[in-house]
């Protein structure tokens, strides 16, 4: 049960003057819709679709101490040699944020970054009429209220209130806004669902604490695609990019050892080769335990079940673990192949070879299925030095020609271990 406070007085109009705004044409509006600002940030840039778009709003959200804070200070540390930004923290103290500012940057601070200690909307935007800058950072939406609401910041109403002002705001100025969220226990974007909707992008910046890598991951992007990613690396100078991601999560894979397979995942438009470790062990109790890190733990019962079925591996005393090299997690079927070959390897104690790759989703039937974007991962792997790759004959590979790099196809996931292992 949540106390909602019912305003008796009209509500202050969040436009610029309520019953003022016309109808215009299509072809009567201004301006360029396609021009976007230029980020130095690459990997930030590709998961924005290409570049900050005038008048966003942009909301990134992320577990505590994972670097959101962090990186939308080098974002605006970058932003300011361009454009004036604003950066108000609602969190931090300006001795703080200037404490950490130099330690992400080795030149001189930019004289066009102005900090703000404040949590009041109404003298925010006080603020930004008398700076006038081109980029708002708010660090964080949850520590944000509105002076004509009762309730205390961090309640529904006041971030529901908060972010509708700060979508006038940018909608109306011209301003790209860039909102920091807190996440629940269960990793959601802390608040009502309507904050979701009210932006137009919503970031999650992920990662796992024990590693150096962090994903940041667009799930909604009114102006680019979404699931795309952007791989950086949290050093003691902040997070940097990580342009190959691929050959960073393979850096430290064992080669020709039992039970390591390589799959290529898509993430958005961008193929990622990740290394899946199985293991299978005699269990020491009556039911065998199944554990995944980094898949899917219903797609590993299948997997199991497929294999004991349709390929007669014996699997009903054996504990079965599975793990996604790198702290990453891999949602997609096309990995399927993958895990079941790291699980064989693993039970019959043959390596697969080091310079072949996995690309297939099982099927119950233990034939395999077509996957998409065969071409763009085929590419990445051949980038990489792989010389084999085994896939489903259904997405005809045949057609698909790639310097260095042999393709074979198979049916079934039989036909696949026949290709590893002969037999």
């Amino acid at each position: 049960m949540i106390e909602e406070v019912v305003r008796t007085a009209p509500a202050r109009t969040a436009g610029p003057a309520a019953g003022l705004a016309k109808p215009h044409r299509l072809t009567d509006v201004e301006g360029d819709v396609g021009a976007r600002v230029a980020l130095p940030m690459a990997e930030f840039a590709r998961v924005l679709g290409g570049g900050i778009v005038p008048g966003s709003l942009v909301l990134v959200g992320g577990e505590p101490g994972i670097g959101k804070s962090t990186l939308l200070l080098q974002l605006a540390l970058e932003l300011a040699v361009q454009q004036r930004v604003l950066y108000v923290s609602g969190e931090e103290s300006e001795h703080q944020i200037k404490a950490r500012a130099l330690r992400l940057t080795k030149g001189p601070l930019p004289e066009e970054l102005y900090l703000l200690t404040e949590t009041n909307v109404d003298a925010i935007q006080n603020h930004i009429e008398s700076v006038q800058p081109g980029f708002l950072i708010v660090d964080s939406i949850q520590t944000m209220q509105i002076q004509d609401s009762s309730s205390s910041a961090g309640s529904i109403t006041q971030v529901r209130d908060s972010a509708s002002r700060f979508q006038r705001i940018a909608k109306d100025s011209g301003i790209a806004v860039f909102l920091v969220g807190h996440v629940t226990k269960s990793g959601a974007i802390a608040g009502p669902k309507v904050l979701e909707h009210i932006v137009d992008t919503v970031l999650y910046l992920e990662g796992d604490p024990y590693h150096a890598y962090r994903l940041l991951r667009s799930v909604k992007n009114r102006f680019g695609p979404t699931s795309e990613i952007g791989v950086f690396e949290m050093r003691d100078t902040g997070l940097v990019e990580v342009t190959n991601p691929s050959e960073v999560f393979l850096s430290e894979r064992a080669a020709n050892e039992p039970g390591s397979a390589v799959a290529v995942t898509m993430e958005g438009t961008r193929p990622l080769l990740v290394e899946i470790q199985g293991l299978t062990s005699s269990t020491s109790f009556g039911n065998p335990r199944r554990t995944a890190n980094g898949v899917d733990f219903n797609r590993l019962l299948l997997t199991v079940a497929v294999l004991t079925r349709r390929v007669g591996a014996r699997l009903s005393d054996q504990d079965v673990f599975i793990n996604v090299v790198g702290g990453l997690r891999v949602a997609e079927p096309a990995a399927d192949l993958a895990v079941a070959a790291a699980i064989a390897s693993s039970r019959r104690d043959k390596p697969i070879p080091a310079d072949v790759i996995l690309i297939g989703e099982v099927g119950l039937s233990g034939e395999l299925r077509a996957v998409s974007q065969l071409e763009a991962r085929l590419k990445e792997a051949a980038k990489l030095g792989f010389r084999r790759a085994i896939v489903s004959r259904r997405t005809k590979p045949d057609k698909i020609q790639i310097e260095g790099l042999k393709i074979e196809a198979a049916r079934t996931l039989r036909e696949a271990f026949t290709l590893l292992w002969g037999a």
